[in-house]
């Protein structure tokens, strides 16, 4: 497999064959980034430190098949510790922005409600309807049996039906 075999000499210190894997995700990094911090300055800035910090530890990744789920969480995690820095409040304006800016944009409530949702639940929310991943990638990238991924995301899509109502919103879930 051509992913193996570039991980294998990205490990190597092959910088082209890891600018080729990290070139590859490029698009769904912003799209997660985008989901976290909702600017493109700092969507752009998570990426750029996630490629920095890959290529760092890149020797260290274990299962070349699991590129793609390590390189996102190092993405996931930058972007959380960037929010606590920050302590981040959700503006309106801000998430009008990315609601316009997404492929199949969500009501607002919805949008403003999920960010208001418990950090796991909102996570596994994010991943699964914005992202369109599978439980079982959502699983491993979150380190959680697929059980897990699946309780917190019933549990959270009925916290958000739960929220949505008692803000008056519809019933979108």
């Amino acid at each position: 497999m051509e992913l193996i075999s570039l991980v294998e000499k990205a490990k190597k210190g092959d910088d082209t064959a890891f600018y080729q894997l990290v070139s590859g995700q490029k698009e769904q990094l912003y799209r997660i980034a985008m989901s976290y911090l909702k600017r493109e300055e700092a969507a752009l800035e998570a990426i750029q430190e996630t490629t920095f910090r890959s290529y760092k530890a890149i020797k260290k990744l274990k299962n070349p098949e699991y590129f793609s789920t390590w390189l996102i969480r190092i993405l996931i995690n930058y972007c959380k510790d960037e929010l606590k820095k920050q302590k981040r409040v959700i503006h309106h304006d801000d998430l009008a922005v990315i609601a316009g800016a997404k492929e199949e944009a969500f009501p607002f409530e919805i949008e403003e409600a999920v960010y208001k949702l418990d950090e796991k639940f909102r996570d596994v929310i994010i991943l699964k309807f914005f992202h369109d991943m599978k439980i079982s990638d959502i699983a491993t990238l979150l380190k959680c049996p697929e059980s897990t991924v699946k309780t917190w995301l019933y549990k959270g899509l009925k916290a958000l039906k739960h929220q949505l109502e008692e803000e008056g919103g519809q019933k979108h879930v």
